[in-house]
């Protein structure tokens, strides 16, 4: 799985999957979320609507990912996933890293091949950028891992799964901490 850090505007990348870092109410707000739902247009609001009053009437938990339709963007699908707000006291990395896991697990079953992760957590949620960047790659590599996305023999990437792995950062200095977490080299495989 190739794993690799850009500056740009998550909402404009053409991949199966755009990781969304909602809230837990799924109803919109500021920053990548804010963002993501007005690339989107009006019916991501309703489908999240819809998840609230079906299967996630307390909302979506820390740590956890659902997935909608991408609407109006050019991915096919939003994996929504809640941070750990660490102003609220969730300061735990594991959660963090969860929002990656769980958004790759919820991309992998939809068949994806594609994912553009935003910095998850390093917005209002007030991770600083460089753990935030650490746990996120962490996580990815550890999920590949785990999942048997590394290359076959002749370093080609497997058939039949996630090959793609695209940070896309709002600044310079996420950036600079995504690429530092990443070795400066993005992965190739």
């Amino acid at each position: 799985m190739r794993v690799e850090a850009v500056q740009g505007d998550i909402t404009r990348e053409r991949v199966d999957v755009v990781v969304n870092a909602a809230n837990s109410s799924l109803l919109g707000g500021g920053g990548v979320d804010g963002a993501i739902h007005a690339a989107a247009g009006p019916a991501l609001l309703e489908a999240c609507r819809e998840l609230r009053r079906t299967v996630l009437p307390e909302g979506l938990p820390v740590g956890e990912a659902v997935a909608t339709p991408g609407f109006d963007l050019p991915a096919r699908w939003v994996v929504h996933t809640v941070g750990p707000n660490r102003h609220a006291g969730e300061t735990d990395p594991a959660l963090l890293g969860s929002c990656f896991r769980r958004s790759l697990d919820v991309a992998a079953d939809l068949g994806a091949t594609s994912v553009a992760f935003p910095a998850v957590g390093a917005g209002v949620y007030g991770w600083d950028a460089d753990e935030a960047a650490r746990v996120a790659v962490g996580a990815v590599r550890g999920w590949a891992a785990a999942a048997g996305a590394g290359p076959e023999p002749g370093g080609r990437s497997r058939p039949g799964g996630i090959g793609l792995v695209r940070f896309v950062l709002f600044s310079p200095r996420l950036l600079t901490a995504f690429d530092e977490a990443l070795g400066a080299q993005p992965d190739r495989a």
